[in-house]
């Protein structure tokens, strides 16, 4: 797409840096968005199930030749579940420090695509809005890096000693959205490099509202668990062996009903779901609007709203194995599956919550059927230092970027387990969160977008961060 882009001039008074950098970011603008609808037009899904893996390898090499062209020497590098991650390093000027610029080039299958407004896969601009899978989580976040880099860079030399004021390690990695953990595997068998960086930025958070600049300071963990149930060698009439027989769908909705009270609380034996969050609150009538909720839905839990989306855990059915309604048969079912998301609160062990929960499953299992779990790989919960020196210059250069809105910090219900892998490896680095997404931007659902401006904002305030972290302000 040709895009055309009109930032808004830096208000009287704006520091220098904010000034300079700000208009070298704004007439970036445009080839952001069009590079933008390029890579959202590969559908890099990393599920072969769905979509040709070539498709997640022709988005790695695009990150990667993107991210050469302006001298991060990147190279596609294999993980332990056949997905490339694209992995640069370009060494400090001598005294500097190094950043670590996370980001992922995957993205979630696009669910029903009838519910799409337009094409998933086609960058499309409606009210302002770029609407697209991947725009926001994690395009958005890729061409943000690319952006604030080019601004930096501002034509000099790619091999020139000083192009930029700082050490640049990239990482983006290509199964982020499936969960198998298989960059933390990589990063595990490969911990030099990620030992190097001083700072790490992970872009994969976002903003609280849009225009509201936001760190995130914490992390819910999360672990799958696939329940299986079985009652029958094989499928029988329901009017015949129905009413004695076995019924393996009704005993998995009957288990699946214990996970929450009334109020929709979990009520997992072992699993501890009182915790209160003193930090940021969103707001019930902003959450209610920004989740879409129906007049009349109960939202769920006893606590706050960040309470429960951020400090407690919670059990969320993503999947049922079971014939759907069209093309349904007069028949028992021999068997039934669900596909369990539990996240984990920060300060609470996954491994304890998985195991918690798989007893209490085959423990609520009725009428004798026959249970079998599968757990995936755990994700850890983290907490950010927001006392760090690191912390504090990234919350003014995002004030300074989205031009005197402060900052502020927030919890995240979300999960990126990666981050608590790094900080094992590299505990002195300091770990910052943020991203393009704000609250309209309905990452993981259909109709996904992201504002071009949090792409420019979040773009100034990285750049400005690190010319600022190297002493250039």
């Amino acid at each position: 797409m040709t895009s055309e882009y009109s930032a808004p001039a830096a208000p009287a008074g704006a520091p220098a840096d904010r000034i300079e950098i700000g208009n070298r970011i704004a007439d970036l603008m445009p080839r952001a968005i069009d590079e933008l609808a390029e890579l959202v037009a590969i559908p890099s899904i990393a599920d072969e199930r769905i979509v040709d893996p070539a498709e997640c390898v022709r988005a790695a090499e695009w990150v990667r030749e993107a991210f050469r062209a302006e001298g991060i020497p990147a190279e596609l590098e294999l993980t332990p579940d056949g997905t490339y991650a694209v992995i640069g390093h370009r060494p400090a000027p001598e005294g500097a420090p190094t950043v670590l610029l996370y980001c992922h080039y995957d993205v979630q299958p696009i669910l029903d695509e009838h519910e799409w407004l337009s094409p998933p896969f086609e960058l499309t601009e409606r009210d302002g809005r770029l609407y697209g899978r991947g725009s926001a989580d994690c395009k958005g976040n890729v061409l943000a890096h690319l952006t604030a880099l080019r601004a930096l860079r501002n034509g000099a030399p790619t091999d020139g000693a000083d192009t930029y004021p700082v050490g640049l390690i990239l990482v983006a990695e290509g199964s982020e959205e499936q969960g198998r953990a298989s960059l933390d595997q990589y990063a595990i068998a490969n911990p030099e490099l990620f030992k190097k960086a001083d700072v790490i930025l992970i872009q994969d958070a976002g903003n609280a509202a849009f225009g509201l600049p936001t760190l995130s300071v914490s992390l819910r963990g999360a672990v799958d668990v696939v329940v299986r149930v079985e009652a029958l060698e094989a499928s029988v009439h329901s009017g015949m062996f129905g009413g004695a027989a076995t019924d393996p769908i009704a005993a998995l909705i009957s288990m699946l009903a214990t996970l929450r009270d009334e109020r929709g609380n979990t009520t997992v034996p072992g699993i501890r779901a009182d915790q209160v969050w003193q930090g940021l609150q969103y707001e019930e009538a902003a959450y209610r609007a920004d989740a879409g909720l129906l007049e009349g839905s109960q939202r769920l839990g006893s606590g706050t709203v960040s309470d429960q989306i951020v400090a407690r855990p919670v059990v969320t059915v993503l999947g049922i194995d079971a014939p759907p309604v069209v093309g349904a048969v007069a028949a028992v079912q021999a068997k039934a599956a669900a596909k369990l998301n539990l996240r984990v609160p920060p300060g609470e062990d996954p491994a304890q919550m998985r195991d918690a929960l798989i007893a209490h499953l085959h423990a609520v299992a009725p009428w004798g059927v026959k249970v079998e779990t599968e757990a995936g790989e755990l994700g850890y919960p983290f907490m950010s230092d927001t006392t760090s020196p690191s912390f504090k210059l990234l919350e003014q250069a995002l004030t300074d970027a989205y031009d005197g809105v402060g900052a502020v910090s927030a919890g995240m219900g979300g999960s990126i387990p990666l981050t608590t892998t790094l900080a094992g490896i590299n505990p002195t680095a300091d770990i910052v969160l943020l991203g393009v997404p704000d609250s309209e931007s309905r990452i993981h659902s259909t109709n996904e977008s992201v504002h071009p401006e949090e792409i420019r904002r979040i773009a100034l305030g990285e750049a400005l961060f690190l010319q600022r972290l190297a002493g250039g302000n």
